[in-house]
């Protein structure tokens, strides 16, 4: 029987996992895959992932919350765009080394234009995790004024309450949150829904539901909406490009 090549998700609690699915459905449906395996690692503790590392069948992993950021530390190299973002979701096995990528960056700016969300002239973002860190790197790029939110004030965001002072106009606002996500679909993000007007953008990186409590109360407000899914195929592509390239 031939070994089959593995590839995986790190992260913790990690059932409702999008990307098994995905990979799973893809190596099914292509003989070229048909050796191919993706699994989900739940790790209760980052260093647990050196032991993942030993194993020679692994050729690829993906990374999720609350990972992204801690597992820089235990990678040989980092690729230059994946440093200055500060965030990583892919892992690569090359010449003995464990390389790491951010492939969010792709599926978030693929997203936008396949979207055609251009017509935005400021962004604040919704939460301050790694993938926050994605979209923060995304505004910076494309020279977009931007403010994060988080729970707490501090010299680098702004909490919810601060947005009662915002002008919501031409704004893309991204909620890089799991508030919503299933099964805690009646929660949001705490926002001044009342003072948001139709030229705005939701964009919910929770994909599970489809269309979320936030999204919904964009949709009533005559925003236009958008939901994380096809951020998520777009980055697990270009992850699964990487990897390619490794084991060919």
């Amino acid at each position: 029987m031939n070994r089959k090549i593995q590839f995986g998700l790190i992260g913790k609690n990690i059932d409702y996992s999008f990307s098994k699915k995905f990979f799973t459905n893809k190596f099914k449906n292509d003989l070229k895959y048909s050796n191919y395996e993706y699994l989900n690692y739940d790790l209760t503790n980052i260093d647990q992932i050196n032991n993942l590392f030993e194993n020679k069948n692994i050729a690829g992993l993906n990374v999720t919350i609350p990972y992204k950021e801690k597992v820089l530390n235990y990678l040989d190299k980092i690729s230059e765009e994946a440093k200055q973002i500060g965030s990583i979701n892919t892992i690569c096995f090359e010449s003995g080394q464990r390389i790491g990528y951010n492939t969010d960056i792709y599926g978030f700016s693929e997203t936008i234009k396949t979207n055609k969300l251009n017509n935005f002239e400021k962004g604040i973002i919704l939460g301050t995790g790694g993938v926050s860190k994605t979209v923060s790197y995304y505004f910076q790029k494309n020279n977009i004024d931007f403010k994060i939110v988080s729970r707490k004030r501090t010299k680098i965001f702004i909490s919810y309450e601060d947005l009662n002072n915002e002008i919501f106009d031409k704004v893309l606002i991204v909620n890089c949150t799991p508030l919503g996500t299933f099964p805690e679909v009646n929660s949001f993000p705490n926002l001044p829904y009342n003072k948001i007007n139709k030229t705005c953008i939701f964009f919910d990186l929770v994909y599970n539901p489809s269309e979320t409590l936030f999204l919904k109360k964009g949709k009533m407000i005559g925003c236009k909406t958008v939901n994380g899914l096809k951020m998520l195929e777009y980055q697990a592509n270009k992850s699964f490009e990487l990897w390619l390239k490794t084991i060919n």
